[in-house]
This record gives structure tokens, C-alpha cells and sequence, in this order.
């Protein structure tokens, strides 16, 4: 088994506004938002992946506590499609004045620019941070009936059964697609890749024995694992989840050096007044300071990870760079 020379941190983060990755002054919105004002209605909360999902999941939780300490409605409004692009679009293009945030994770910021030669929306500058959510690991699960209890046996029922083996992902160009496709080819086998448009929809798929493996994160496949609707063979972070702890990591069973991090953050369109902006970060410091907030978190496997400003701008400016290496390796032609 060749040894993964390559990690992929995936991070949920909270960053103080100003770091770098969006000027706040980068657009002119039509009409300023006094921060004693704000909000005096509800918000509107762009999730770019459908219901059910690990990106869904988190952002409901986030959702529902900044409601209460913002005093105002935070409305969940999924756009799922294109590797999460088209929400992404939608958020960069919305008016910039607190009224719109966007829950940007690595699917819009550091996948998309490394699978599309042409976004309608800028990945970096478009985008001002509020901050992190957390971050959580990755899992590679099949379904009950697929003959593999292990890394190991999966590997080798790829390799007996070349080009059969069909796995689904919640859309190309997103990091599970790209997670499987590390996997892949690290280990040497052969698998067809079945896109759906979500993690929820891929799921369900998986679930119903339509395709046989999957790759999401760990909280979007705990219910129906611990329910037995599938089996969860390997993680992909270097040390096992602390939610299950049975369960091996993907870089003790064969593949040292193997991890994928995923992560989500909480961005506005760039151009957002200031002082909103700090409104923002402050309502989301005081969400994520909430035990209760941590404890929903951790329920559904995500641990918090937060950086410094300067350290999120250049952990962006190398996910990039990371991802295009991978999709280069993996022979995936940029769109």
C-alpha cells in the first residue's frame, strides 16, 4: 500500500474580520447599516448543500442560537448544487449589508477554484469572514450488504471487482469526491463515481443500496450508522473520533499518513460595514461560547478549531494550492 504523502485539514473557523481574506471595503452597499440598528429583521442564512447534510446540520444549530442572541429570525435557506457554487454565488452576490450570511466552507473556497476555470463569484475576495464554527473528520461507510468490515477487505474487493465498485458523493468537485479520489488512487484501485446533488441525497442512496460506498463527514453519517443502516469502515483523521472510538482510522489500516479535516465557517459578502461585521462576529463568539451550543456541536461529532486571523488567510491561500494539486494528480480536468 503506497503511504499518502499529503494531508487535507478541512477546518470550521472563527477569524476576526480584517484578516486579509476580504476587505470590507471591497463593495459599496447601497445604503449602510448603523450598528445600533442591527438587525431589525430577520437574517437570511445561505447554505449551499440541500437539507440533511453535515453543512445543514451545523448551520440549523448555529442558526437557532443566533436567533436568540441577535434578537431576530435567522432563516435556514438551502441552495444546493454544483459542488456548492451556486449558493456560494448567491451569497457573494447578495447585498452586503449583515442581512445575508453564507455558511463557506472548502467545497466554495478551496475546491471550486482548483475544478472550475471560471467562477461567477470570487472565492477569495468576495467573501469577509465572521468566524469559525469547527471542524470535524471524514468517514468512508458502505452499505450493510457490501462484503468489506474493514479498510482492508474494501481495498480488496475494489481491486477484485476494477471499475465496479461505485461510490456516491454529494457532488463533483467537492471534498468527499475528492477524498475518495485521494483514496483511490492511493490505493490503487479503481471506483465509479456517482455524483448526487448533496450529501443528504447521496445518503439516502446509499442507504436504499443504490450505490455501495460513500465519503462525508462523521456528522452526517452518525444516525444512520448507529442505527445500522450503514457501516462505517475507516476516519480520516490521524487519531480515532472521540464519538467512535471502535472505530479505526483510515491511516492505521494500511494508508499511514492519510487525513482529510473537513470544515465550515460563517462568511458575509464582502463590503459589509464594520460595525456590522463586528455585530456578527461578536453574536457568533457568544453562540460558540454557549455550552449548550458546544454540547449540540459535539453531538453531531464537530469539534471546535479555532486561528488567528493572519493564520486563516494563509490557511486558505494553501487549501487552494492543496486541492489543485489534488485534482491535477487525480486527472480531473478543471471545468
Amino acid at each position: 500500500m503506497k503511504s499518502v504523502g499529503f494531508v487535507v485539514a478541512i477546518a470550521l473557523l472563527t477569524v476576526p474580520v480584517g484578516s486579509g481574506f476580504a476587505q470590507s471595503g471591497a463593495k459599496s452597499p447601497g445604503k449602510a447599516t448603523a450598528a445600533e440598528d442591527f438587525p431589525n429583521r430577520p437574517l437570511r442564512y445561505i447554505v449551499p448543500f440541500p437539507p440533511g447534510g453535515s453543512t445543514d446540520i451545523v448551520a440549523r444549530i448555529v442558526a437557532a442560537a443566533l436567533s436568540e442572541g441577535l434578537g431576530q429570525q435567522v432563516v435556514i435557506d438551502n441552495r444546493g448544487g454544483a459542488g456548492g457554487t451556486v449558493g456560494a454565488e448567491l451569497a457573494a452576490q447578495a447585498t452586503p449589508d449583515g442581512y445575508t450570511i453564507f455558511a463557506c466552507n472548502i467545497a466554495s473556497l478551496a475546491v471550486s477554484p482548483a475544478l472550475y476555470k471560471k467562477l461567477n463569484y470570487d472565492p477569495v475576495g468576495g467573501f469577509a469572514p465572521i468566524g469559525l464554527i469547527g471542524s470535524t473528520a471524514n468517514a468512508l461507510v458502505v452499505h450493510p450488504e457490501v462484503p468489506a468490515k474493514t479498510i482492508a477487505q474494501f481495498i480488496a474487493l475494489a481491486k477484485a471487482r476494477p471499475g465496479k465498485v461505485n461510490y456516491a458523493s454529494p457532488g463533483i468537485g467537492t471534498s468527499p469526491q475528492l477524498t475518495m479520489e485521494m483514496f483511490r488512487t492511493a490505493a490503487g484501485i479503481d471506483l465509479v463515481h456517482v455524483p448526487y446533488k448533496g450529501a443528504g441525497p447521496a445518503l439516502v442512496a446509499l442507504m436504499g443500496g443504490h450505490v455501495e460506498a460513500m465519503v462525508s463527514t462523521v456528522p452526517s453519517f452518525l444516525g444512520a450508522t448507529r442505527a445500522g443502516k450503514i457501516r462505517m469502515l475507516g476516519v480520516t483523521s490521524t487519531t480515532r473520533h472521540p464519538d467512535l472510538p471502535d472505530v479505526p482510522t483510515i491511516a492505521e489500516s494500511g494508508m499511514p499518513g492519510f487525513e482529510v479535516i473537513s470544515w465550515q465557517g460563517l462568511c458575509t459578502p464582502a463590503g459589509v460595514p464594520q460595525p456590522v461585521l463586528a455585530r456578527l462576529r461578536t453574536a457568533l463568539t457568544s453562540v460558540l461560547a454557549s455550552p449548550d451550543t458546544k454540547k449540540q456541536l459535539a453531538d453531531q461529532g464537530m469539534q471546535p478549531k479555532a486561528l488567528a486571523a493572519e493564520k486563516f488567510a494563509a490557511f486558505i491561500r494553501a487549501e487552494r494550492d492543496k486541492f489543485a494539486k489534488v485534482v491535477k494528480d487525480a486527472g480531473i480536468k478543471p471545468q
